[in-house]
């Protein structure tokens, strides 16, 4: 696979991501693919969820289900600092999202995603970000982000 071809596969998927529509969402995952995120993420801690996703249905539902539950689904997706080499993808994302709970302040924070794609198909995604400043923003009074 080519860098090019890496590269438009995740950003498809992650236009596809922002519809929240299982099919759509479905067909760019690996049977057996893996979503790793920090240890106690405040997005996890606060739906009670893994860090450690396996399993396409397990993505899946989380994007289209579990994830709505503590943000807005008024995304923008944003390319920035997107890198890729043969079958690997690296995508840095400022986030900007607002909470259903009716949270002032929508939260801010960057992420860097790496995706590892197989037979053209997402296999393992890492997620890092700053977790201390999610957990601010995630558990922080309504009055926005503290930080």
């Amino acid at each position: 696979m080519t860098a090019q071809q890496s590269r438009e596969i995740v950003q498809r998927a992650w236009q596809a991501c922002a519809t929240c529509d299982a099919e759509r969402i479905s067909a760019f995952f690996d049977e057996d693919a893996q979503w790793l995120a920090p240890a106690g993420n405040a997005t996890a801690a606060a739906l009670d969820v893994t860090n450690h996703m396996v399993g396409r249905k397990g993505i899946v539902r989380f994007l289209t289900i579990d994830f709505p539950r503590l943000f807005a689904k008024d995304v923008a997706v944003t390319f920035r600092g997107f890198h890729a080499d043969g079958d690997v993808s690296s995508w840095k994302r400022p986030w900007r999202r607002r909470c259903p709970t009716g949270r002032a302040t929508p939260m801010t924070t960057d992420f860097c995603f790496v995706f590892e794609l197989h037979n053209g198909l997402i296999y393992r995604v890492r997620e890092y970000m700053d977790t201390a400043r999610g957990a601010r923003m995630v558990f922080a009074n309504q009055g926005g982000d503290p930080a």
